[in-house]
């Protein structure tokens, strides 16, 4: 008995010795952020937390600025608050509802200061950056993280409050600044994208298709007869850019219709006039334009008027498309003709359906808006 005391008396001991050593062991830290050349290295659209310090904002792939900065929209982050060399930089994306708490236009004194960003680490102007930011923190602990995506991010007043004063070529300019480096799509994810952004409100299986304005099941898509495919509004050959990311994949020009409808309106500038679709009735076309029908008239000018003011060739791989007062455009990044295109956004005002696919496109994928949905007025502005 007394062995047997002994014994029960020692594993106690050595219970409580273990629990002692467990107790004064450090646990086991969160996987540490990475550092800014760490983040260089691994540009394999993983998501990570990454580390630096702000050195000024990106403009080009090789031009990061420190003062007068034009916008909240990103920033350049180094391992070294002092560093000068692009090459040793990341840029980090700064999602719409973050722009202005971390942006450098509202906070110029961020510059030098150390910041946490998490997202994917992906190329942004064709440079090693971070995209699809879910949080910013701050050295001392601070976080801002990303709202629910589907709620309202940044009030659309606020969206716009640079642009007070402003007309002309000024306004355009600002709003290019607004609207530009949006979160770009493949051109598969495209095809899930209009099945949200174009859903009959009626019928959550279907899609509204632009040109002929059928409910057509969503499942239907593809290059059948009869089938719904991507419809370019701005034509992909105006400008030469396929179906690249960017022009090529902006849902606020890319619309459901059906496969030979499109096929009928190819790369056609837009005017009135030409001999009604047969399939598509109350559209008209001939050889060398397409009349929508008048219902869509005006969502098809404002999403030219967004394609002429999103792009504008300030961007290496992106093209500088301008509307004309021309047809026959070709492959040049022209797209007319401007004078029906005012004359279709005065006759069909803005309604419910495009405000709603303005807000679906701006919180769920792109995170930029049409500012002609928002404020039509403002095409006058400019092109008047």
């Amino acid at each position: 008995m007394r062995l047997h005391a002994l014994c029960k008396k020692t594993w106690v001991m050595s219970l409580l010795v273990f629990a002692l050593v467990v107790s004064l062991t450090p646990v086991s830290q969160a996987a540490a952020s990475l550092s800014v050349s760490q983040a260089l290295e691994n540009q394999n659209n993983s998501v990570q937390a990454v580390k630096g310090y702000v050195v000024g904002q990106p403009t080009g792939t090789s031009t990061v600025i420190t003062s007068n900065y034009p916008n909240d929209y990103a920033l350049a982050l180094a391992d070294s608050a002092n560093e000068t060399n692009t090459d040793k930089m990341v840029y980090v994306q700064i999602p719409s509802n973050l722009r202005s708490t971390f942006g450098l236009q509202s906070r110029s004194e961020l510059k030098g200061k150390s910041l946490t960003v998490t997202g994917t680490l992906t190329p942004y102007f064709s440079h090693p950056g971070i995209k699809s930011v879910t949080s910013i923190s701050t050295e001392t602990g601070g976080t801002d993280p990303t709202p629910d995506p589907t709620e309202p991010t940044v009030p659309v007043e606020d969206y716009y409050r640079t642009t007070a004063g402003k007309t002309g070529n000024t306004l355009k300019t600002e709003l290019h600044n607004i609207i530009d480096h949006h979160t770009e799509l493949s051109y598969s994810a495209v095809w899930e994208a209009l099945k949200k952004t174009d859903e009959d409100p009626a019928n959550a299986n279907n899609v509204i298709l632009l040109y002929t304005g059928r409910s057509q099941s969503k499942s239907t898509n593809g290059g059948g007869v009869d089938d719904w495919n991507r419809e370019h509004v701005w034509a992909k050959s105006h400008g030469d850019f396929g179906t690249a990311m960017g022009p090529g994949t902006d849902l606020h020009h890319l619309r459901p219709t059906d496969v030979s409808v499109n096929g009928t309106r190819g790369n056609l500038d837009f005017d009135n006039g030409g001999t009604e679709h047969s399939e598509a009735l109350g559209n008209y076309f001939d050889s060398d334009s397409w009349e929508p029908r008048d219902e869509v008239k005006g969502d098809v000018a404002r999403m030219l008027f967004y394609m002429a003011v999103r792009y504008e060739g300030d961007v290496s791989d992106e093209p500088d498309l301008e509307l004309n007062n021309t047809v026959n455009n070709g492959t040049a990044p022209y797209h007319g003709k401007l004078s029906v295109l005012l004359q279709w956004n005065a006759e069909d005002p803005v309604d419910d359906r495009e405000r709603r696919r303005n807000d679906i496109i701006y919180s769920d994928y792109q995170h930029n808006r049409n500012p002609f949905i928002d404020h039509p007025e403002w095409v006058n502005e400019i092109w008047n």
